[in-house]
Order: structure tokens, then C-alpha cells, then sequence
């Protein structure tokens, strides 16, 4: 079985694993291509530049220092039965196991749920605009799936909704806010679009960013709707 790819990692976070020190692991490799993908270089699979031992040698050092160790991309769960394996044996060490996903692969995540604590699930636009932002016509359902999945196990997780004002306008996302309250989701956490890498032709002002977070109307019904709302400014 081919080694796990890591390219990229964080120390030290509070804000990756909500409640919890940790830190990430960036594995490479994504099957989307998101209009505002702030990780570009870890698109492509291949070799990660980061030793997969002297990586577990390291997050064996930082036991008793965190709590938990995150998995993230990329798509962490596009690396299969290597991200699983290596899920295992961190967690062997006493860490709990955070994982980021777009959920793009809903069979993989079944396998690897009993390794996993904690979730945050990507829900990136409506079904309608889904395929425009990511680039994949399936994925939406794909992420649904594993949406559904993730809530039948009883396990902690947020869905996260990045508020690109491209892709997503606050009827948009008062309809993803009803479909998650619909599910049952109970966390989400309303991100606020980054322009990391937009050019002349495509790019937003910060008064189309800001919309969703200065509406207080908007806010105080998404508030009601969840047991936790973070506003991620």
C-alpha cells in the first residue's frame, strides 16, 4: 500500500478542531477544483514532501502538548486506505482525530468513521450551483450522502459554508441554512470568503463579502435555527 502524502502541516491550532489543541495534516490530492481554493499547490496527487515516519515521530513528540490531530487537504479521504491507516495509528497514540472533507467520497468515509471523532463537512453551494464552484457534476450528491451519513453515526461535526458572493447570495444561503436544519445538522460555522488568489476579471469587493455578516436580520435567523452558529470572519 502506498505511503500517505502530506503536504502540508500546521503545529499548533485552536480553530481546526473546535474545543481542542491541535494540529493539521494536509494531505495532497482533491477530485474538486474550487473557484476559491486557498490550497492550489495540493490539487495534484503525488509525493508530499513531508516523510510520512519522521511525520508520526514528530506528533508521538507532541503527545501530552495536544489533543487531537487534524486531517485535511486537499481531500484527506481521496488518499484512501493510507489516510485510514494512518488515522489509526495516531489515534493508537492517544489524539483525537479531527477530519476536514468535502465529502466527496461517502464510502470511504464509512470506513474510516470509527477512527474519526470529530468532522467538518464542506456544504459549498446550493445543488444548482454546485457544479459551477467545484467542477464536478456529482458532487453535491456526493457531499449529501456523506452529510446524511456523518448524522446517523451521533458523532460531533459542523458543516462549514464558505460565503463566496460568486457562487453563493443570501437567498442561497438561507436555503443551504434550511436544508442543513432540515438534516438535523446542529453546529455550522459561516465562513467568510478569503480572495486569495482572484485576478482582475473575477474579483469581489469587501463590501460583497462582508453581506452576510453585517445583515443582522440574516444572522439572528441562522442563529435561531442551530445549537452553535460560528460567524468565521
Amino acid at each position: 500500500m502506498r505511503e500517505i502524502q502530506i503536504g502540508g502541516l500546521v503545529p499548533f491550532t485552536t480553530i481546526d478542531y473546535p474545543g481542542k489543541l491541535a494540529a493539521v495534516l494536509f494531505l495532497v490530492g482533491c477530485p474538486l477544483r474550487c473557484a476559491y481554493c486557498s490550497n492550489p499547490h495540493l490539487l495534484q496527487v503525488g509525493d508530499g514532501p513531508y516523510d510520512p515516519e519522521k511525520t508520526f515521530d514528530w506528533i508521538k513528540s507532541r503527545t501530552g502538548r495536544l489533543e487531537a490531530i487534524v486531517f485535511s487537504g486537499g481531500e484527506a479521504l481521496m488518499q484512501g486506505d493510507a489516510t485510514i491507516e494512518y488515522m489509526k495509528r495516531v489515534r493508537e497514540l492517544g489524539f483525537a482525530i479531527g477530519l476536514h472533507t468535502n465529502g466527496f467520497y461517502p464510502d470511504l468515509l464509512k470506513r474510516a468513521a470509527p477512527f474519526v471523532d470529530w468532522a467538518g463537512i464542506d456544504y459549498k453551494a446550493t445543488r444548482a450551483k454546485y457544479e459551477s464552484l467545484v467542477g464536478n457534476g456529482i458532487a453535491y450528491d456526493q457531499m449529501s450522502k456523506s452529510l446524511d451519513f456523518w448524522i446517523s453515526t451521533g458523532k460531533d461535526f459542523e458543516v462549514r459554508v464558505t460565503c463566496d458572493p460568486r457562487f453563493i447570495t443570501k437567498d442561497d444561503l438561507m436555503e443551504i441554512v434550511q436544508d442543513c436544519a432540515g438534516r438535523g445538522v446542529k453546529k455550522i460555522a459561516i465562513q467568510k470568503y478569503q480572495p486569495h488568489f482572484e485576478d482582475a476579471e473575477h474579483a469581489t469587493t469587501p463590501e460583497a463579502r462582508e453581506q452576510f455578516f453585517n445583515n443582522t436580520e440574516l444572522r439572528n435567523y441562522i442563529n435561531s435555527k442551530f445549537e452553535s452558529v460560528v460567524w468565521r470572519e
